[in-house]
């Protein structure tokens, strides 16, 4: 075999840059698309904000594309036409055409993340360590606290036996030794530290309670004996076993529930991230009407000072720079509409079709799946999964993300169609109206669901119910004495 050239014509399909950038804006969250606008902001001088009076003329203007046209209406010479396409050539990329300028997060040592600045650095470990250095010890004390704090993970547990903490130190340490600095570390701050196990987790907690606290002998007992019982609610098989009464009980389990499994998190420093609506809905005039959050999607303009001196007929290196920019910031601010355009077309055609929802809740959602959302706009099902994705909607019924209105669905004796969504919601009321001394079963709610037509399996109810973190019948069962 010996190599050979070979010519070969074929078609291909490849998105343009500007149909790429159109795509990666359509996807992103607010969060990322606020950052993305600062970062072209920082980047091209072109882009600025508009001012408040320049969004209110815009408002009126009967052209999307007002701002872009009038920033260049003075440049439309042959010399412009030429040095700036419309388009670039499919197979071309952005870095191919214009070179990137020097951003904030290209500058190496100098980088300021200016958000962790005020975090809460302080992690568990750091907490425990500061308490360690406040203990007074030996230092070969010391150096197994410290090994004992690297065991634990987040929730505040120990991770690694005892016997195998010891055996990583040295042969001269006694076990003895690394149970006492365990057992005083059990001491530090969040109660329940370092303990191996849940019960010992609590059994660390209510040895801190004063001797003197109603029910506590009780609720040693019960933490000691009888976890697993506590945890099913089992008074009958307690009071058999403990010969205690159903009130005792009761008083010993709040007095366990005042405490926390996983003590760790009471110093975790994660970051809270804030749901911040992408769109509004709200009731006019009896129609429900459909607007963008303006705080995540401020409008943008074209530096008119910068464009100005685009008239120069020249291809001096600071010209070129600027017409590079301008071009950028023209694409970039289409994206930006055609992003803003679609999210408002795919929004208003779910609200259209969830209208049952806005006014009675989830009972009243209606099936619908993202064929049906595309089929009405005339869209690609994954344009509509991108829009819908990380996409939140302010309703009277709370923030919800867009995806939360497609659901499938279950048939009906009357022969329509009801959504899983709706049925979830029923299930969830017929719960927390069910007797606690005689809970409704899988086979009775579904039962209960099929006398009001909605024809669904028992596994399905199951699978349903599971989905929202709802016990089973028998876990939910609460023993009453009286009965």
């Amino acid at each position: 075999m010996k190599a050979s050239l070979q010519l070969k014509i074929g078609q291909q399909l490849t998105m343009t840059p500007q149909l790429q950038q159109a795509i990666r804006l359509l996807q992103l969250s607010s969060l990322d698309l606020h950052q993305e606008i600062q970062q072209n902001l920082y980047d091209n001088p072109l882009l600025e904000l508009a001012e408040e009076s320049e969004n209110l003329a815009a408002e009126t203007a009967t052209g999307k594309n007002e701002d872009i046209d009038s920033a260049t209406r003075d440049l439309n010479s042959s010399e412009w036409d030429s040095k700036i396409p419309t388009d670039l050539p499919v197979d071309a990329n952005w870095d191919d055409i214009y070179q990137p300028s020097t951003t904030i997060r290209n500058t190496g040592a100098d980088t300021r993340d200016f958000d962790s600045v005020h975090n809460v650095t302080e992690s568990l470990q750091d907490h425990l360590i500061w308490q360690l250095n406040l203990t007074p010890m030996s230092p070969k004390d010391y150096l197994i606290g410290e090994i004992i704090i690297d065991s634990i993970d987040s929730r505040g547990m120990l991770t690694a036996p005892v016997e195998e903490i010891w055996a990583a130190l040295d042969d001269e340490i006694e076990l003895d030794e690394v149970l006492a600095v365990v057992h005083r570390i059990q001491q530090f701050d969040p109660p329940g530290v370092a303990a191996t196990s849940l019960a010992e987790c609590l059994l660390i907690q209510l040895n801190q309670f004063s001797p003197d606290t109603p029910l506590i002998n009780e609720a040693i007992q019960l933490v000691t004996d009888h976890l697993e019982l506590v945890g099913q609610r089992n008074f009958r098989q307690m009071e058999k076993i403990t010969g205690l009464s159903h009130e005792i009980l009761e008083g010993a389990i709040l007095l366990i529930q005042t405490l926390s499994p996983n003590p760790g998190d009471a110093i975790r420093n994660d970051d809270i991230e804030y749901v911040v609506p992408d769109v509004r809905v709200t009731k006019v005039d009896n129609h429900w009407k459909v607007s963008l959050n303006e705080d995540i999607t401020p409008r943008l303009s074209i530096n008119q000072q910068y464009a100005q001196l685009i008239r120069r007929a020249d291809s001096s290196q600071d010209n070129t720079f600027l017409k590079n920019h301008l071009q950028e910031a023209k694409w970039f601010l289409r994206s930006m509409e055609s992003r803003n355009d679609t999210l408002m077309r795919v929004t208003s055609c779910i609200i259209e079709l969830q209208q049952g929802f806005l006014e009675q809740g989830p009972v009243a959602m209606k099936p619908m799946v993202l064929a049906d959302i595309a089929e009405r706009l005339e869209l690609h099902e994954s344009t509509i999964s991108r829009v819908t994705t990380q996409k939140y909607i302010d309703t009277p019924q709370g923030v919800f993300e867009l995806k939360y209105f497609f659901s499938s669905h279950v048939s009906t004796d009357a022969g329509g169609e009801c959504s899983s969504t709706a049925i979830r919601a029923m299930l969830k009321k017929m719960v927390s109206a069910e007797n606690p001394g005689k809970p409704l079963s899988d086979n009775k709610l579904t039962a209960l669901l099929q006398e009001m037509g909605i024809q669904v399996a028992r596994r399905t109810v199951a699978k349903y119910r599971e989905g929202m973190g709802i016990p089973s019948s028998s876990e939910r069962k609460r023993y009453n004495p009286n009965t």
